[in-house]
């Protein structure tokens, strides 16, 4: 199953809307150089509210260590996931968090990079903006995501929406697919519409792709 991460929830009505329409993992913006920036606080009082089984994942910036663990504990988020320049020391004092590595994709990406966060639940793989951490609303060539699938698991984001992410998953079959700009009526403010169209698309996606599998199984197609 391809799970879906909404990110940058500021609204319990837009957590219970993402829950409602089928989303796997919530994410809450702790950076506040962001118009998604919530107070660890709010996301407490969401998090209160949420159905078990759904994953909320705190996300950070280059903060100082002792400020993220003070952060998760007074926020109640389950993951943690980092878009800075945060080192491989720095990750491991974290160990008892799970986590997920965010990396700027651009034409020259590494996917050997990965390697460095071997203990990562994830890898979050972004579009690169100059002068942004993340959050750009940018796609990347996502074959380059399929390369970075051999250390470890892949959510896909970037510019992704209810018009494309079926071809993402079509084309990556990751992991997981990130969305937060795409979902959205302005910054910040989640759409439940565009919400159950997205998740739909990649369910959509999924199920097509499913059914081509059991029909290469079962000798009824081939695969060229």
């Amino acid at each position: 199953m391809v799970r879906v991460k909404i990110c940058g929830i500021r609204r319990a009505e837009d957590a219970a809307a993402a829950v409602e329409a089928g989303a796997n993992l919530l994410g809450f913006n702790f950076w506040k150089g962001t118009p998604r920036y919530i107070s660890p606080l709010d996301v407490a009082r969401i998090v209160a509210s949420l159905p078990k089984g759904i994953t909320t994942v705190g996300v950070f910036v280059n903060e100082p260590l002792e400020s993220v663990i003070e952060i998760a504990r007074e926020s109640g988020v389950s993951m943690l996931q980092f878009h800075g320049n945060e080192s491989p020391k720095y990750w491991e004092r974290l160990a008892s968090f799970q986590r997920i590595k965010a990396f700027k994709v651009s034409a020259d990406f590494q996917a050997s990079e990965l390697n460095r966060y071997p203990s990562a639940a994830a890898f979050l793989l972004d579009g690169a903006v100059e002068g942004q951490w993340g959050g750009t609303g940018r796609t990347f060539d996502w074959s380059l995501a399929e390369k970075a699938k051999e250390f470890g698991n892949v959510i896909l984001a970037g510019g992704l929406h209810a018009g494309n992410v079926a071809e993402a998953v079509r084309c990556v079959r990751p992991w997981g697919v990130d969305v937060a700009s795409g979902i959205e009526s302005e910054p910040g403010k989640k759409d439940p519409q565009l919400i159950r169209r997205f998740i739909g698309a990649v369910r959509e996606a999924e199920a097509a792709e499913s059914a081509v599998e059991n029909q290469v199984r079962q000798g009824t197609v081939k695969v060229k």
